[in-house]
């Protein structure tokens, strides 16, 4: 008993979870000889000529995405003698040819494209797009994919073409959208006509913005610019996309899928060449627009088109979920269309575009004149101006091109002319220039295109340099030289051109495929988001012996002692999520690190002064008191990394030690121990260098000193152990003689000029002090004398500036007890003009004029020189201090004075 395609399509229904029945398709391969001729009824007089007289069944097998019509034509062609398939995508050809060649074989498997044909001499059974099919041969089994392509402006000609013309000998299949249905009825109306459901489940997920779109999802675009806008937004946010296009090559789209399928990375933007059968694991799509230019105007998508799009979602028994990345406006999905696309309830197809595929060859005009023939049936309309009659008539207007296509021969090979793909897309006009060219070189002299002229074209396209849109130009030039070269009469040596523009296709493939991941993957970023949220232990770290941190292999910075800092390669956009990832990652590492520097020794530590734009303080802190104005910021530095710097405390005695910002983000109980251990250091290395400030930070703190110790403690504490004894003299005058010797005991002199204590001008403790302080370059090591302007030639650095020069002050303080001691001993008045010895001033290398604003300073005048004729000085007494003026009387500071005096 005789078998139907429709029982085999649709026997064992099984029933999903909420009751509805799919259909779980076991595809036969036998051959079905159930229905006769091709066109019967008293329409068939108006329909176009077909291919074949043979009588066989035409089946239509209808329904949306992934009901598995594809996989039952390569089932059923597999199960004949012969067989030919038409695809719409010469990438979806060259994915189906694959998976024949592993079942028959390379020898017996064709693959026919425009660019690309691989047809062995036993080949029988041919993978070709739609354009290229071989409407003359003799095939058991022919199928059409897509067909409801018929409707397409652009090439609906080409697919009603072959709906109407392209039979098989024992079988033929027609698959497609539901909506062909009518077309079916009208055009072949003894097809049969099978119906098949969806596997799965599609429904509308929502609105979802990038950032919040599920793992395996597709974005759809309809333009290169947008795709490549939103993978790069992927690439930013969520570490990588692969991209897919129409108008990549099959070597750079398998690539980018192997990418995606492997898991590379979960998100994968495309234009809407993935709607036409090309089978990915996507669990959701996305469309980043509603409107597309279909060559004429921008419009939006019809809801078929979104249906065969969003389709692509959850393939075979898994379920898929559609949505848009726009809430509302032109961008968004109605709620009409969300319905239909769950319901797959789409308007009918009421006509087809049509144009004569068997066209007059018998002279140009009866070529032009049957190529705008217009169909007679009602569901034919007739099909737009294509390319290639518009580079036709463009060409029939200049006289030589009529004169050489006067016989059938040449206007057949006009039209062949004609018939090259405009894959570069520059416009009518240059791409009828290089038509022109070509039909020149056709039409004359032994009727092919030179070699030299080829061989230069294909050379000028053999470069892999440049960004993605310059390599995808070149792929898409080089492509039309593929064409050319798949002319087997076009060419002296077809074979050796073919394979010469199929390498450098090859070349351009991988760099676009290399270019398309540097752009838009960001691998390191992938693994990242891959692990973030996860067990912190679950990815290694690994941190080299210079401090790089990889992560499985990938550099993702660099961690000097507690700092990390991003791999300079990173986008600024990936910053925050390597330093999210560093975070979570490396807190054992930043632990164990704490815990070394809780327990190092001292030597393990030191002191640097860093650079700051901002006036010598750091940003955030409080103006420093008078004496911390410097140039830079002491950080405390351990093993060589900053880990924290030194801020202004109570006073000099007693500075903050304000952990690094990265130390300071470590969890409290890690951190605690290391500001402990900071601040012991800094306790005891302020005794050890500068013990003079813990003494007068004491005298301060002592009740018991006296006020005017106190004072002069505090303001001599403020100024860094050195000041000018006019800025405190009344309270250096109201001093006890035991207050003076406390002053002698801590080591503060109490000069002539100024109050220091000489161990702050050794260079160690003097460094550290410039440091603590803020104050910069100080003077160089062992300097008693320094020009004008010289670094540290000031009294903050213990040098008094005297005309030309700068003198050290306890040098200074030595020539003033020099001198009073040369007086004495010369009168016991002292009053009595005397020399001073040359040699103390020579050794310590003032110049006289330095030595007598010196000595004017100390209360010397010069006098008559002896009778050896030495200069003499004369003591006149030192500028007694301003006495403070006499409180007013008139005010309530006054009234207040006189009643607490009673």
């Amino acid at each position: 008993m005789r078998t139907s395609l429709r029982q085999t399509v649709q026997r064992e229904g099984q029933v999903n979870g909420t009751g509805e029945t799919r259909l779980k398709v076991r595809e036969s391969r036998r051959s079905f000889l159930s229905h006769g001729g091709l066109l019967t009824g008293p329409s068939a007089p108006m329909l176009p000529r077909v291919m074949s007289a043979y009588s066989n069944p035409v089946t239509a097998v209808l329904g949306p995405t992934n009901t598995g019509k594809t996989h039952l034509a390569i089932e059923r062609m597999c199960g004949h003698s012969s067989g030919m398939i038409g695809f719409p995508l010469r990438l979806l050809a060259r994915e189906v040819y694959d998976r024949v060649v592993a079942i028959k074989g390379k020898d017996s498997v064709a693959l026919m494209t425009g660019e690309e044909r691989i047809v062995p001499p036993d080949a029988r059974w041919f993978l070709c797009t739609a354009e290229s099919m071989p409407t003359d041969r003799d095939v058991s089994f022919v199928a059409l994919d897509e067909a409801q392509l018929g409707a397409d402006p652009e090439r609906g000609h080409v697919f009603t073409d072959r709906l109407l013309r392209a039979r098989g000998r024992a079988e033929t299949m027609i698959l497609g959208s539901e909506t062909l249905k009518p077309m079916i009825k009208a055009l072949v109306p003894d097809a049969e006509i099978v119906n098949r459901p969806r596997f799965s489940t599609l429904s509308y997920a929502g609105a979802k913005k990038l950032s919040r779109l599920p793992k395996r999802s597709a974005i759809v675009a309809f333009s290169a610019e947008e795709v490549y806008a939103v993978a790069e937004m992927i690439r930013r946010l969520r570490g990588g996309a692969a991209v897919v296009m129409g108008a990549l090559s099959p070597r750079t789209r398998n690539a980018q899928v192997a990418m995606f399928q492997a898991g590379e990375v979960d998100y994968l933007v495309a234009t809407d060449a993935i709607g036409m059968g090309l089978n990915m694991d996507v669990s959701h799509v996305a469309f980043a627009s509603l409107s597309k230019f279909d060559g004429q105007r921008q419009r939006r998508l019809t809801v078929s088109e979104m249906a065969q799009i969003a389709g692509r979602a959850g393939r075979h028994q898994k379920d898929g979920t559609f949505g848009s990345l726009s809430e509302e406006g032109p961008g968004a999905f109605t709620p009409e269309e969300v319905y239909a696309i769950e319901e797959h309830r789409f308007p009918a197809l009421d006509f087809l575009y049509w144009r004569e595929g068997e066209p007059d060859l018998g002279s140009i005009d009866a070529l032009i004149a049957s190529l705008e023939t217009r169909p007679a049936h009602p569901a034919l309309r007739a099909a737009p101006p294509a390319v290639d009659l518009g580079v036709l008539k463009r060409l029939t207007e200049e006289n030589w091109v009529r004169d050489r296509a006067r016989s059938p021969a040449m206007a057949a090979r006009l039209w062949a002319a004609c018939g090259v793909p405009d894959f570069r897309k520059l416009g009518a006009e240059p791409h009828t220039r290089l038509v022109s060219r070509v039909f020149q070189h056709l039409s004359e002299g032994n009727g092919r295109i030179p070699a030299p002229w080829f061989a230069s074209e294909v050379a000028r396209l053999d470069d892999v340099t440049g960004d993605v849109e310059t390599i995808a130009g070149r792929i898409a030039a080089i492509r039309t030289w593929a064409y050319i070269a798949h002319r087997s009469d076009w060419l002296a040596d077809p074979a050796h051109w073919a394979a010469r523009a199929g390498e450098v296709e090859e070349r351009l493939s991988d760099a676009l495929h290399t270019s398309l991941t540097q752009r838009f993957v960001d691998k390191r970023t992938t693994v990242l988001m891959r692990q973030i949220g996860k067990d912190a232990g679950a990815l290694p770290v690994v941190i080299g012996e210079q401090g790089e941190v990889l992560v499985e292999d990938h550099p993702i910075g660099t961690l000097a002692g507690f700092s990390f800092t991003v791999a300079p390669n990173a986008r600024a956009a990936d910053k925050r999520l390597l330093l999210a990832a560093a975070d979570k990652r490396l807190g054992a590492e930043l632990a164990r690190r704490a815990g070394e520097l809780a327990g190092s020794g001292d030597d393990a530590f030191s002191i640097a002064v860093r650079p700051e734009p901002v006036e010598g303080r750091v940003a955030g802190e409080p103006r420093s008191p008078r004496a911390w104005t410097g140039s830079g910021r002491t950080e405390v530095v351990w093993r060589g990394y900053p880990v924290a710097h030194i801020a202004p405390g109570p006073s000099l005695a007693q500075p903050r030690v304000v952990l690094d910002r990265s130390v300071a983000a470590l969890d409290p109980a890690v951190r605690k121990p290391v500001q402990a251990r900071l601040d012991a250091w800094l306790t005891g290395q302020i005794a050890r260098q500068l013990p003079v400030f813990v003494q007068l930070d004491a005298i301060l703190r002592d009740p018991a000193a006296g006020a005017p110790l106190r004072a002069i403690a505090g303001t001599l504490l403020e100024a860094g152990g050195l000041l000018p004894r006019r800025a405190i003299g009344r309270q250096v005058e109201a001093l006890d003689p035991p207050a003076r010797k406390r002053l002698a005991k801590i080591g503060v002199t109490i000069g002539t000029l100024d109050l220091f204590a000489p161990g702050l001008l050794k260079p160690q403790a003097a460094g550290w002090r410039r440091m603590l302080m803020g104050l910069g370059d100080g003077p160089r090591e062992g300097a008693t004398v320094l020009p004008r302007g010289a670094p540290g030639g000031d009294l903050s650095h213990g040098f008094r500036p005297l005309g030309q020069q700068a003198v050290r002050v306890d040098l200074a303080e030595r020539i003033a007890r020099a001198a009073h001691d040369a007086r004495l001993q010369q009168s016991k008045t002292g009053r009595a003009p005397f020399p001073l010895d040359p040699a103390l001033a020579t050794s310590i290398g003032l110049q006289p004029d330095t030595l007598a604003r010196l000595m004017a300073q100390l209360g010397f005048r010069t006098a008559r020189p002896d009778a050896e004729g030495r200069p003499q000085w004369l003591w006149q007494g030192l500028t007694p201090n301003a006495k403070p003026a006499a409180p007013r009387k008139d005010n309530a500071f006054a009234v207040l004075a006189d009643m607490l005096n009673g």
